[in-house]
């Protein structure tokens, strides 16, 4: 059911060599980028009728509006589940309690007397989230990507998820049900990419936003990569992954669930084991396959993920080579299920979220941990975060310089600005000194 790769004896090679070794998904943005640009300039150029048009053709129903109607998202309020408002209520509530910690606060800095820089942080003004709505039905996602716009004190919050057939061309009702409870009234039935390009360029219904966050599917990173430079994105994100890093210490059953809980997702999920026992592998492998005839979705998603290309057990020599193999990974959710896990944890530096020991699975921070689920995948925990305030704040520096401040860092900056051939630059602070003739003799006399 799942693959194996045998990274021990030999030392393990360095950098993308070592990458090159590990399990990965197939996933072209390149190549859906071109399929994905006729439908971005159709909504561009049509606006709602392209949305609407489109609809038709991937969801199989036709809008009469894009835009959902106040009353649809008090009715699916209404009508949801009260164990599952409750749930949904406790996730936003921890996600509160986590994101609103992050808010960074103005902070000055005294470079000199009289010479400061003040570093203010700026929401954007508008922004459009995304919820997937396809092989299921994330309102998860709405309070992962809604807490921390708001944490961040975004004014204009927009939300689409792809229309429905079976709720009559609205979302599904838990997500508007979701939208409701965080008070987000503005929300459309669009899908893939044709939402990003909503947010992106506008429409009769949806004024343009600054910024376009959620996961997806291979369309919406591919739009995703078509407006960037337009619009800020979180993530150009690819299939979801988990890595287990575990020993001997680790229980099997719970390290097979934890595999299968990601390879549901999708079958391009990725599942990665990374292990120096062989005896846990095995046992792994063999808890698999009464845990997967368990469950749902089997045929379609787990097992295609489980067999995929992108999942594997990886046997190394020690846990320090695990390490360099999770590493080397970058994994979007990485488990520690080892002897001393918080120590193992604190010591790697590649991974979108880190779960530490057999009480913090993945499936918790998908949901109530108070952490954020939206995080980079396919190897971008090397150099991306995951979603947060941060990442809808803007940082501004505020440059204070009184006259004799500038005049005791003018002749350097003067000196540089003629080291780089850019006169003007030294000019602009001669000017301010009685022009060129006055600043040489300024300088003879000091």
């Amino acid at each position: 059911m799942i693959s194996r790769i045998d990274l021990r004896g030999d030392a393990l090679p360095e950098g993308s060599a070592l990458r090159d070794l590990l399990p990965r998904a197939d996933f072209d943005v390149q190549a859906a980028l071109e399929k994905v640009r006729p439908i971005c300039e159709a909504v561009h150029h049509r606006g709602d009728a392209a949305l609407i048009d489109y609809a038709e053709r991937f969801d199989g129903v036709r809008l009469e509006s894009v835009r959902v109607p106040a009353q649809a998202l008090a009715d699916a309020l209404e009508a949801l589940d009260p164990a599952v408002r409750a749930a949904l209520e406790e996730s936003i509530r921890r996600a509160r309690l986590v994101h609103r910690e992050q808010r960074r606060t103005t902070h000055t800095t005294q470079v000199v007397p009289g010479g400061s820089v003040t570093e203010k942080w700026v929401p954007v003004d508008r922004v459009g989230l995304y919820a997937p709505g396809g092989r299921s039905v994330y309102p998860s996602s709405v309070v992962m990507n809604v807490v921390p716009a708001q944490e961040a004190g975004v004014g204009s919050i927009a939300l689409a998820s792809p229309a429905q057939a079976d709720f009559g061309g609205l979302p599904h009702p838990t997500i508007l049900a979701a939208c409701a409870l965080l008070g987000v009234d503005e929300v459309y039935a669009a899908g893939g990419a044709t939402a990003v390009a909503m947010f992106a360029y506008g429409t009769e219904s949806c004024a343009p936003a600054n910024m376009v966050t959620g996961p997806g599917n291979i369309w919406v990173a591919a739009a995703k990569r078509y407006f960037t430079g337009k619009i800020g994105i979180d993530a150009e994100a690819g299939p979801t992954e988990i890595a287990v890093l575990a020993d001997a210490t680790a229980d099997p059953v719970h390290v097979a669930a934890d595999l299968i809980s990601q390879a549901e997702h999708d079958p391009l999920a990725a599942a990665v084991l990374v292990t120096d026992s062989v005896e846990l592998a095995d046992a792994v492998e063999k808890e698999l396959e009464p845990q997967v005839a368990a469950t749902r979705h089997i045929d379609d998603r787990i097992v295609p993920a489980l067999a995929g290309k992108q999942s594997a057990i990886v046997l190394v020599d020690g846990i320090e080579e695990g390490l360099r193999v999770v590493d080397a990974y970058g994994a979007e959710h990485l488990e520690i299920q080892t002897a001393d896990a918080a120590v193992v944890a604190d010591r790697v530096k590649n991974a979108g979220a880190i779960f530490i020991g057999p009480w913090a699975p993945v499936s918790l921070g998908d949901y109530a941990a108070g952490s954020n689920h939206v995080l980079p995948t396919g190897g971008c925990a090397c150099h991306s975060s995951g979603l947060s305030v941060q990442s809808f704040l803007r940082g501004i520096h505020i440059v204070d310089y009184t006259k004799d401040a500038l005049a005791d860092v003018a002749h350097h900056v003067v000196t540089l600005a003629e080291a780089e051939d850019l006169p003007a630059h030294g000019a602009a602070i001669k000017a301010r000194f009685g022009g060129a003739e006055q600043w040489a003799q300024r300088l003879e006399g000091s």
